[in-house]
């Protein structure tokens, strides 16, 4: 039986486990070659647009930041014939202007994560895509110009530190990024956005910035409450971004995620292993036979 098409992936981050007024609605249990995703996908209409919803800690945040299957939840959108993905995340902000209750669409991200698979390429075929501008510019346009008319505070640009995780930032590493110039800190948008781009889908994230990490010194060390507080009224207004976004994105695409691996493999085609072209031929048919 043939899946589910939607052209539009909705990651959902800590908080964000459904979205509502999705129409014709069906959950779809997919094996990938990686694995299963984080859990079952939702499949469905928003606006009349064709929407795939993903869970990325699985319903009840039963996953670790380390422990999302990342190249599960790509492939799998990806065999939805998703284009786009919006990527939820909560975050820390590095700077007093970026206040908890606001937004910020990150155009540059700083990897600090140590225990993650952050490619779909290796056992015999290797791939170097560009990543300089790590997200989508053109769907981040949309994000932040859907965030002003819903009348959210949102930065338009900014640099998203990704950490490791579980445990939260040292007061000496939260002053060392900050140093850095970096904007927020968070724990999810890598591998994504890595593995978004071998899979030639746009992907940009909405930001929820829910506290000042912990290099502000007369604030309070994070803690979960502390998040939990904020984020719940940041999930709702993303939710409300979401929802005007999908029908302002372009059918067309004309930005390069499209074309990302046009000139990314490396590797002659007749020497990758033929397991290796049969398990990525989603991600890869286009280019190697």
């Amino acid at each position: 039986m043939p899946q589910p098409k939607a052209k539009i992936g909705v990651i959902g981050g800590s908080g964000l486990y459904n979205i509502e007024g999705m129409t014709a609605v069906k959950e779809v249990d997919i094996t990938t070659p990686f694995g299963k995703p984080s859990d079952t996908i939702v499949v469905g209409k928003l606006g009349g647009v064709g929407i795939a919803f993903l869970p990325r800690h699985g319903k009840g945040h039963r996953i670790l930041p380390t422990e999302v299957p990342s190249r599960a939840n790509i492939y799998a959108l990806k065999s939805l014939g998703v284009e786009h993905i919006i990527a939820v995340c909560s975050a820390g902000s590095f700077k007093k202007g970026i206040a908890p209750g606001h937004l910020l669409i990150p155009d540059q991200l700083i990897d600090r994560t140590r225990n993650r698979i952050n490619t779909f390429f290796g056992d015999g075929i290797v791939a170097h895509v560009p990543f300089a501008d790590p997200f989508c510019p053109a769907l981040s346009e949309v994000l932040c110009d859907s965030a002003t008319a819903i009348g959210a505070t949102v930065h338009p640009k900014g640099t998203l530190v990704v950490m490791e995780g579980p445990a939260f930032s040292t007061r000496a590493e939260s002053r060392l990024y900050r140093s850095w110039g970096a904007d927020l800190i968070g724990m999810t948008a890598l591998p994504e956005a890595k593995l978004a781009r071998e899979a030639e889908i746009c992907y940009s994230i909405i930001g929820c910035v829910t506290d000042y990490d912990s290099w502000w010194q007369p604030g309070k060390p994070v803690t979960v409450d502390m998040i939990l507080d904020i984020m719940h009224s940041n999930i709702d207004t993303a939710k409300n971004i979401i929802k005007l976004a999908v029908s302002h994105i372009p059918a067309k695409r004309t930005c390069p995620c499209p074309t990302a691996l046009e000139t990314a493999i490396v590797t002659a085609p007749d020497l990758i292993p033929a397991a290796q072209k049969r398990k990525l031929n989603l991600i890869i048919g286009k280019y190697i036979k």
